[in-house]
């Protein structure tokens, strides 16, 4: 058999995006994959010397998505997945053009701008059987996978508490109105949809908790709130949970929380143990079994496990995270993709890349944190 990378387009990420550039590392970084079509921006100008930057032929760089799906489901040698990397309005509207040609998917976070939409999307996932993943990259980080691991073995014993949190300051000031590109559409509700905060972080928050423990949210309650005047969506969210079984939990993501950058975290409390992470120094893992001292886990060494293992790349006490996050996603789709590509039985039992209904779950946290927060935080089943 003669297997060959996967051809794949990406949609979104021109110059002077941010996102894109990050995609386009971790689908190389593994070079499973080959990026051989784009469109890359709206402004037509830009997409054509980001495709030229990026080496691609002059017929493969599009004017519009549409032209890019339509032509490339008619090339023999035509992508066989996309890369969507544009702001979220724009992720549902990709994905069924390109999903519709038979073309499967990777797309960023969240999935889209309401929960009808993203089940829109996931009924032609499932008619034309294709591979969908979606882009919470926290879940490739080795100790994430190490701590998933070890909550499944029983070693916290049953989850009691679970407390969350993602806070950034870059929003501290009216940051959208400087210019900052990213600032404006992220804070543009036609953009971004109705979370600002609650729906850029705080959904990896609540994607990292269910990836993590796999509890089933039962209700929450919600305080969101926008500090900064004029601003159109909320830049903190504090949210309580209840889990099915009687665990507890809380999240804050907060951009307006001085002194923060990308300060995820994540601390889990079982009856006989607790773990805690923290993505700004994601190598260690720590673990304390009750009335024992704690323990430092530390990525790619001998107290490491085969999960974590499985996606660790380099040796211990080099920083391993952010970028390797994504491509660790892109991997596992990678050789899902190259099965389906190849005509051979794939295995599914080990994956764990989120999908798309992770991301319809992401939508519905999204819409029941805002109607909880409305109702000045009435409890609401999830």
């Amino acid at each position: 058999l003669m297997f060959r990378k996967i051809r794949i387009g990406m949609v979104g990420g021109g110059q002077g995006a941010f996102i894109g550039a990050v995609h386009r590392i971790a689908l190389r970084l593994d070079g499973h994959y080959e990026l051989i079509a784009g469109s890359f921006s709206t402004d037509l100008e830009n997409s054509i010397q980001t495709g030229k930057e990026l080496g691609l032929v002059k017929e493969r760089i599009y004017e519009t998505y549409e032209e890019m799906a339509e032509r490339e489901s008619n090339r023999s040698d035509g992508i066989d997945v996309v890369s969507i990397v544009t702001p979220n309005h724009l992720h549902v509207p990709i994905a069924k053009v390109f999903g519709e040609k038979g073309i499967h998917i990777i797309c960023d976070k969240p999935l889209a701008i309401s929960s009808e939409e993203a089940i829109e999307l996931k009924n032609i996932v499932e008619n034309k059987k294709l591979i969908f993943a979606l882009t919470h990259n926290y879940t490739g980080y080795p100790m994430v996978r190490h701590a998933r691991s070890m909550i499944q073995k029983g070693d916290i014993g049953s989850i009691r508490v679970i407390q969350a949190e993602y806070p950034q300051d870059w929003l501290t000031t009216k940051a959208e109105d400087n210019g900052l590109k990213q600032a404006k559409w992220r804070t543009d509700p036609k953009k971004s949809g109705i979370g600002g905060c609650v729906g850029d972080i705080g959904t990896h928050a609540f994607n990292l908790i269910r990836f993590m423990t796999a509890l089933e949210l039962d209700e929450l309650s919600a305080d969101i709130h926008t500090f900064i005047e004029g601003r159109l969506l909320d830049d903190n969210a504090q949210i309580m949970l209840r889990f099915k079984g009687g665990a507890k939990g809380a999240i804050w993501s907060s951009q307006v929380a001085v002194g923060n950058e990308n300060n995820l975290k994540i601390r889990i409390y079982g009856e006989s143990g607790g773990i805690e992470w923290r993505q700004e120094d994601p190598n260690y893992l720590f673990f304390t079994k009750f009335g024992k001292p704690t323990q430092r886990i530390t990525r790619g060494s001998n107290s490491a496990n085969e999960e974590a293992n499985n996606v660790t790349r380099i040796p211990p006490g080099h920083p391993e995270g952010y970028l390797e996050g994504f491509a660790n996603i892109y991997s596992e789709v990678s050789r899902e993709l190259s099965a389906y590509i190849n005509k051979q039985q794939y295995d599914k039992s080990n994956d764990c890349y989120p999908n798309i209904n992770d991301g319809i779950e992401g939508m519905k946290f999204i819409e029941t944190v805002i109607e909880s927060s409305k109702n000045n935080s009435k409890w609401i089943s999830f």
